[in-house]
């Protein structure tokens, strides 16, 4: 397929750039820093663009069968909440204007739920410092939630996503968080990518959240 990874070049999109690569799809990095990618391949193009306003994010995805979003506003940022909200509505309207049914969305795990009626960012001891990120990705899934024009999908990691190991053998969960027999919730960034791009050309979860863990 033609896909569109924003934020290419960072934590998570430079694991979902290398595994679309070497599955053969063709692929637009739309990134603020292009120097940060190193790949070469002929199926890659490197866009730099702050994909800040929908009409500039329509026109750098333009042609593409679908967008994936790994954006990050910085967890460093004062104003993360505000800025992740914004960026991502922007992405959901620019993908709509380039004509593309397809969106990606990789969010956080603060809106996955440890009861029926608790959220994972509401429990006392969720941190404060990733409080702002995780609650402006779990009010983004609210709204992208009434996207109906849209195919979207959204991607919620286990508790703990680090570097680790590409072992594409992992579960597949909904809205509940998802714990392995220790208690633990993780993934690596590599696994999470697996399972995005997976889901780009299984269409298992259209209008939906999922959720993946060891």
């Amino acid at each position: 397929m033609k896909v569109a990874i924003i934020g290419a070049s960072g934590f998570v999109g430079s694991e979902l750039l290398k595994e679309a690569l070497t599955r053969g799809h063709e692929v637009t990095a739309i990134v603020r820093n292009p120097e940060k990618i190193t790949i070469q391949n002929p199926n890659l193009t490197i866009k730099q663009r702050d994909a800040s306003d929908s009409d500039s994010v329509a026109a750098l995805v333009a042609g593409n069968e679908a967008v994936l979003s790994a954006y990050n506003a910085g967890w460093a940022n004062p104003n993360l909440y505000d800025d992740f909200l914004a960026g991502s509505k922007a992405i959901q309207e620019g993908t709509k204007k380039a004509g593309i049914k397809r969106l990606l969305v990789v969010g956080g795990a603060g809106s996955l739920q440890v009861t029926p009626t608790l959220q994972l960012v509401d429990t006392p001891q969720f941190p404060a410092e990733w409080k702002a990120g995780a609650t402006s990705a779990r009010d983004y899934l609210t709204y992208l939630r009434g996207e109906k024009a849209l195919d979207w999908t959204f991607l919620s990691p286990a508790i703990m996503l680090e570097p680790g190991e590409r072992t594409a053998n992992f579960r597949l969960g909904g809205d509940q968080l998802l714990t392995d027999e220790k208690g633990e919730s993780k993934i690596s960034v590599q696994d999470l990518a697996v399972a995005l791009v997976d889901e780009l050309e299984k269409n298992q979860f259209i209008q939906q959240r999922f959720t993946v863990a060891y």
